[in-house]
């Protein structure tokens, strides 16, 4: 039998929703995948009832869905958590050794997690890190804030990829792994991640690159990126079973691709 290269998920709603979503890596330990934006990847911890990945594969297994028959699955446990609107590598273990293993992996902070961030602004240097103490916001809840008294340890290195006129491509590396850790730094040194909301990043619209941009009818221009720029790209580890170095990559989702072709065509070069 022929094995699906996609993981299918519905939920009845509401809203309702439908994902596709392709498989990155698979072993007969792990499975890894491409996670959607918008979409959480394990229950929320404010609110439980909120429909997630790791509450819909559950269902889709004791179901039987096609795509957990072809594996024989009776078993998947998220080993690490993405934001709502963060797309890109999630891994999930397959059985409860793996799970241990992985757990005392990124207990250790020996995974090597790689994002992609496009942010507004321009950092001083090419190469930073920020290394400030992270706490829950005590007015806003889901939110975090910097809090050098009762934050727990935090650091994230940062890259400049690509500079253009009021962007900056950034690549991010964790130390550490927070919630909203990476937006949070980076909202804290002024470069917020563009369509972040919570943390003061704005939408990237064509008409504020493209000069003559003119909008046709009475249409409302649409953002380019419909949530945040923010993709987990890459993940490197050994491998909880057998020890051997892994590297897991996914591919940018399409808005964000067009939105660096966009800041290409009509944007200069940062300095």
């Amino acid at each position: 039998m022929k094995i699906e290269p996609t993981i299918k998920l519905s939920y009845v709603g509401p809203p309702k929703g439908f994902w596709e979503i392709p498989v990155l890596y698979e072993d007969e330990h792990m499975l890894a995948l491409n996670k959607p934006a918008e979409l959480l990847s394990c229950p929320d911890r404010f609110d439980p009832s909120r429909y997630n990945m790791m509450r819909l594969m559950h269902d889709a297994i004791a179901k039987g869905a096609p795509w957990a028959k072809q594996r024989n699955l009776t078993y998947l446990a998220n080993a690490h958590r993405l934001d709502f609107e963060t797309t890109g590598v999630f891994l999930l273990a397959k059985t409860k050794a793996t799970l241990v293993g992985l757990a005392n992996l990124f207990g250790s902070e020996a995974p090597q997690r790689v994002y992609a961030a496009l942010v507004r602004g321009t950092p001083s240097e090419d190469h930073f890190e920020i290394d400030e103490k992270l706490a829950p916001h005590p007015l806003k809840l889901g939110t975090m804030r910097v809090d050098s008294r009762n934050g727990k340890k935090s650091k994230t290195e940062f890259s400049v990829r690509e500079k253009f006129s009021g962007y900056t491509l950034l690549e991010c590396r964790p130390i550490t792994e927070r919630m909203h850790q990476i937006r949070v730094h980076l909202e804290y040194v002024d470069l917020p991640v563009i369509g972040d909301k919570l943390y003061g990043g704005a939408q990237l619209l064509l008409s504020h690159l493209k000069s003559d941009y003119r909008l046709k009818g009475n249409k409302s221009e649409r953002p380019l990126i419909s949530t945040i720029a923010l993709h987990a790209e890459k993940l490197t580890l050994p491998h909880p079973i057998t020890n051997e170095p892994l590297t897991i990559e996914a591919p940018w989702p399409k808005d964000m691709t067009v939105s660096m072709k966009y800041l290409h065509r009509y944007l200069k070069p940062g300095p």
